[in-house]
């Protein structure tokens, strides 16, 4: 923590503003305990995401024929289907939601997933010879295993957990026969196992049978991994982005379970490469061809939707342990843009890649990875706003919401968010507690969010907040009592770094803006690239409803290419739209001064944990 730090949390930890209320920006370690999703309802983008998803996508997707035939066919020599995640994502959409056809097609596909179960234990699509090492064998193993214990844990339907012991004693017991085996293609054998550990550890927490853990610390050795992060796609993969972020929150996972500081070492590196060594991407993405780039090129395989999932999971994970607010930043940035770019606006169709430059291609198909995967972490968004946190709440994200929760032994709280960020900063907390008691209220405070200004019950004394932080308000909280908070939102331009320099990005909140040339009268998209935005020319324009509702939309004007010094006014108005938008090409611009005092260096990156 640096000096600066240091002497404004010391100077505000002293502020008193009135009488049974604190304030106080929050730095220290302190564990947040997420809220069960069933605990939370969720309205706005996040919840719309997660109903589109569900009924344009789930539950109109072919189950038993994409998902289920080759497990009951078992006659493939090798591939992946993605049948695990698959059924983790339906258990947490069904345990949120209630929804009768999601619980019921939950159900069903449980249900024919155990019958295909061999007597040895074995659920998979292969043929007897090529199991257990066959490239992807293990890792659609891992993930059933993780899809039935999830189904125990959130349902407590003991032939799920059945199901996923005799498949992971299965696992455990082909392993030990030759542990030193690896898998019969050219990949690391972490690359092929990707999700194994998280699946084991998902396991013991339910059972808290020994064997499923001590497989991950003996046979997997899941507390000496250190591989180097590793750029580029070369080699047996190493540098593989989605496989390196599961195995940080493996370790992670096991450090809650046996707090080793150790276990962080890895999750610290990689942090570092990402904010303060150029791995992050303005969108909030990361990697090229599925592997780690920090060059911040943003054309053609960038971003994979496997990545982007587990960054937010691994993100999340790290708040968890440490109480940072930046992780939180960059959990939202990643959301509203990476992740929401992977999904078409109305739910159906899915992404592998999410470039911020040039074309982008849906993937064709319900199953593999990365469709299985953003269904899976769109359904964990509901347990990322609220968290138990000193006795107190915790907001993470800001959406239109309400939970139920038990902060304190025989107090419970009810909690309602009403705010149509991200379109503005200005959220509106109503509590009511089950009887007035002092508890704390953190509140966090986005990095693009220079000063905060937050009241209660319409006080005209103004609490101030910096940015950056978790604010605390620890008061007596009585049934009615409202929070207003107030963080103003402004076009702000971003500069680029690396293969961007020269270049900015346009932002506001946490929204990132692209332009799409189809949506242009007259355009020629040739000059995309070429021509020159003028940087005082920006503002917000109408709204659209092709991306989301009430979508925001910027414009702007440029000037010609052959305009070289810039001179006269530009003469070239487009109008930007949001990141999600299925056709954006082009997210940063070049300007004629990119060293002017307009412009702003990213507020995620240089940070330091």
């Amino acid at each position: 923590m640096d000096k600066q730090k240091k002497i404004k949390i010391a100077l505000t930890s002293l502020i008193v503003l009135f009488i049974g209320v604190t304030i106080n920006p929050i730095y220290a370690a302190e564990k947040l305990s997420p809220l069960n999703i069933d605990q939370v309802k969720i309205d706005g983008e996040i919840g719309r995401r997660i109903d589109i998803t569900i009924n344009n996508n789930v539950l109109v997707l072919d189950a038993d024929k994409d998902f289920l035939l080759p497990f009951k066919q078992r006659n493939r020599q090798g591939g992946y289907i993605g049948l695990g995640k698959f059924i983790d994502s339906l258990v947490r959409f069904a345990a949120h939601t209630k929804n009768e056809k999601v619980l019921n097609l939950k159900k069903h596909i449980v249900y024919e997933t155990i019958k295909t179960q061999e007597k040895d234990g074995y659920i998979g699509i292969c043929v007897p010879q090529k199991r257990m090492w066959q490239l992807w064998d293990i890792h659609e193993m891992g993930y059933i295993v993780l899809g039935m214990t999830s189904d125990y844990k959130y349902f407590k339907n003991k032939s799920s957990l059945e199901a996923a012991k005799k498949l992971a004693d299965y696992i455990i017991r082909c392993w030990s026969v030759d542990p030193n085996r690896k898998t019969n293609d050219w990949i690391s054998v972490y690359v092929a196992t990707t999700g194994l550990e998280e699946a084991m550890l998902a396991l013991y927490e339910q059972t808290g049978e020994k064997r499923y853990l001590d497989f991950c610390v003996n046979s997997r050795k899941l507390p000496d991994w250190n591989t180097e992060l590793i750029q580029g796609r070369w080699g047996n993969l190493e540098g593989h982005a989605y496989y390196h972020l599961c195995h940080c929150l493996a370790q992670l996972r096991l450090h809650n379970i046996q707090p080793n500081p150790g276990l962080m070492n890895q999750s610290r590196k990689t942090f570092d490469f990402l904010v303060r060594q150029d791995g992050l991407l303005v969108p909030g993405l990361c990697g090229y061809q599925e592997c780690w780039h920090s060059n911040q090129q943003g054309f053609f395989k960038l971003g994979e939707t496997c990545a982007t999932a587990y960054l937010v999971r691994w993100l999340d994970t790290l708040l968890q342990i440490e109480g940072e607010s930046i992780y939180g930043d960059i959990m939202e940035r990643t959301i509203y843009n990476g992740l929401f770019a992977a999904q078409s606006p109305d739910g159906r169709r899915l992404r592998y890649y999410a470039p911020f430059e040039g074309p982008r291609v849906y993937f064709d198909g319900d199953t593999y990875c990365c469709p299985c995967n953003f269904r899976r972490i769109i359904a964990e968004l509901p347990g990322m706003i609220y968290y138990h946190r000193n006795e107190g709440l915790a907001i993470n994200m800001y959406a239109r919401s309400s939970a139920t929760l038990n902060l304190q032994k025989g107090l419970s709280l009810e909690v309602h968010q009403v705010t149509d960020y991200p379109n503005s900063g200005n959220v509106v907390i109503h509590l009511k507690p089950s009887k007035p008691f002092h508890f704390p209220l953190y509140l966090r405070i986005p990095r693009w969010c220079d000063k905060a200004n937050i009241t209660i019950n319409g006080d005209t004394t103004k609490m101030t907040a910096g940015s950056g932080s978790f604010f605390m308000v620890s008061r007596k909280w009585k049934a009615g009592d409202e929070v207003r908070l107030q963080m103003p939102m402004s076009l702000r331009l971003v500069k680029g770094r690396k293969s961007q320099a020269g270049r900015v990005a346009v932002m506001r909140g946490p929204m990132l803006f692209c332009l799409n040339p189809e949506r242009q009268k007259d355009f020629d998209p040739e000059i995309m690239r070429l021509m020159w935005l003028d940087p005082s020319s920006l503002k917000l324009s109408g709204k659209d409803d092709s991306i989301r509702p009430n979508g925001l939309t910027c414009e702007a004007k440029f000037w010609h290419p052959n305009n070289y010094n810039a001179a006269g006014k530009a003469n070239i108005k487009l109008t930007l739209t949001e990141y999600a938008d299925p056709g954006c090409k082009a997210t940063y611009f070049l300007v004629p001064n990119p060293e002017v005092d307009v412009l702003t260096d990213d507020e995620l990156i240089g940070f330091g944990i």
